[in-house]
């Protein structure tokens, strides 16, 4: 009997398998787990006024009462001195202080708060909320750390914006998550939290807010918010971990080392990034390593469930760990597990740019079978000399960080690295450590990559 194409709704016929159910995650306006945070230009941008008067959760109890400040109009602070923060990235960090530790609460009370006042806006998540209510946090803290950096806040937001319209967001959402968060800060940050803390809060993401309207609406002009791709073959290396190629139904740009977040029909609303495994190629296809994770929804799906002629969704590309085929430095690359390949694709388009820089590949497994995609590094180092690759078996990553010690100096080297957090974390120490300048280290940020494993 021939099997149904599964597709979303409204494509044809829906194939459910067995995936297990656990916690998932989806964006809301501020979820930090979409894009990383490449450099880019300043901007400034106008602010979005932001107020709710519909009824709400009961608040927790407290001494002081709330200032209404979120529907003021931006009044910035005089400009610090060189090397000062803010008076109001003083003021967020504080109150980010004091909420670090009930960040469970926070998050529950924001969304409790989201839901109750505005309801239109529940369908844009899944049905689970334990991730998404990390990845909140974690844009918060973002944003924090980079308040007073702000080329590197600006692509940060733009990235987000840009994230989110596959989402269905659109800017009336905006004031409504503003307001939410003030709402949810105020009842909670009872030490900190006062008239002038809520005047930067509103300030700050009143800037946020219309960064990313703003990014929204520039993409809109020239991109789908989503692609639709097919699946074209899907090959399973082990148990656990698939080869997938993609024809995108119209052209999809992106440079080597970038990645994408991937929609399955299976689980609508659940998006997880996954990085591209080749360059870009003249037929247009798309590769993608998966590896099925326990209780992982969209990579068991992909792994156990999708077959050729299935349709997916693609998120745009993102992601700054990209070659500068502007300089003639080597490229020492790190890769365990699945993060092999990034690292494969932009050795494969150093190889296509036909200049003999050398590259040397480290590519770290927790044991031979994890070595999956050895045999394609190994083909690319026979047709080009100046390629190296070596793979270490080491189940704790000590032994790759200690073959990559032994084999530099690496102080001339652009150094790029994928993989698990853990290996990413040491292999940064290690080659810092090493005499490796940090802005020569490059990675995805550690956040999506905890959040790809499921």
């Amino acid at each position: 009997m021939k099997r149904a194409r599964a597709a979303f709704p409204g494509n044809g016929t829906r194939y459910r398998p067995t995936v297990p159910r656990c916690a998932t995650s989806a964006a809301v306006p501020l979820s930090g787990g979409d894009h990383a945070l490449p450099r880019g230009r300043a901007q400034t941008a106008a602010g979005v006024r932001a107020r709710a008067h519909m009824e709400a959760p009961a608040t927790p109890s407290r001494d002081d009462g709330t200032a209404d400040g979120v529907g003021r109009r931006p009044r910035h602070a005089a400009a610090p001195s060189r090397g000062q923060a803010s008076w109001d990235a003083l003021l967020i960090r504080r109150t980010l202080a004091e909420i670090t530790p009930l960040a469970d609460k926070v998050t529950s009370y924001f969304y409790a708060l989201l839901f109750v006042r505005h309801p239109e806006l529940r369908p844009l998540f899944p049905p689970a909320m334990d991730t998404q209510r990390d990845r909140l946090l974690r844009a918060l803290l973002t944003a924090a750390e980079h308040i007073d950096n702000t080329p590197v806040l600006l692509d940060y937001l733009r990235n987000l914006g840009r994230g989110h319209r596959k989402y269905g967001t659109r800017p009336e959402h905006y004031p409504a998550v503003g307001a939410c968060l003030i709402g949810a800060l105020s009842a909670y940050a009872t030490h900190t939290w006062n008239p002038q803390t809520e005047a930067a809060w509103s300030r700050v993401y009143a800037t946020i807010s219309q960064v990313m309207i703003d990014a929204a609406e520039t993409d809109g002009r020239d991109a789908p918010p989503w692609w639709h791709a097919e699946v074209v073959t899907h090959d399973l290396r082990t148990p656990d971990v698939a080869v997938i190629t993609l024809r995108p139904d119209q052209p999809y740009p992106f440079l080597a080392g970038q990645y994408a977040s991937v929609e399955t029909p299976w689980w609508p609303r659940v998006w997880r990034h996954y990085s591209f495994a080749s360059a870009p190629r003249a037929d247009g296809l798309l590769t993608f390593h998966v590896r099925a994770v326990p209780a992982g929804w969209v990579s068991n799906a992909l792994v156990h469930a999708a077959r050729p002629g299935d349709l997916v969704r693609l998120g745009p590309p993102v992601g700054s760990m990209s070659v500068d085929h502007d300089t003639d430095s080597g490229l020492l690359c790190l890769g365990g597990g699945t993060g092999i390949a990034p690292i494969k694709a932009m050795v494969e388009e150093v190889a296509e740019h036909g200049t003999r820089r050398p590259v040397e590949v480290f590519y770290g497994a927790r044991n031979d079978h994890d070595l999956y995609d050895i045999d394609t590094l190994r083909r690319l180092r026979q047709d080009h000399p100046w390629i190296s690759v070596r793979s270490v078996i080491d189940r704790e990553d000590r032994l790759l960080h200690d073959a990559v010690r032994a084999s530099g100096p690496w102080r001339d080297y652009d150094a790029y690295l994928s993989g698990p957090p853990g290996m990413i974390r040491k292999g940064v120490f290690v080659l810092q450590a090493l005499g490796v300048p940090a802005p020569r280290i490059r990675h995805d940020p550690v956040e999506d990559l905890v959040v790809t494993a499921s």
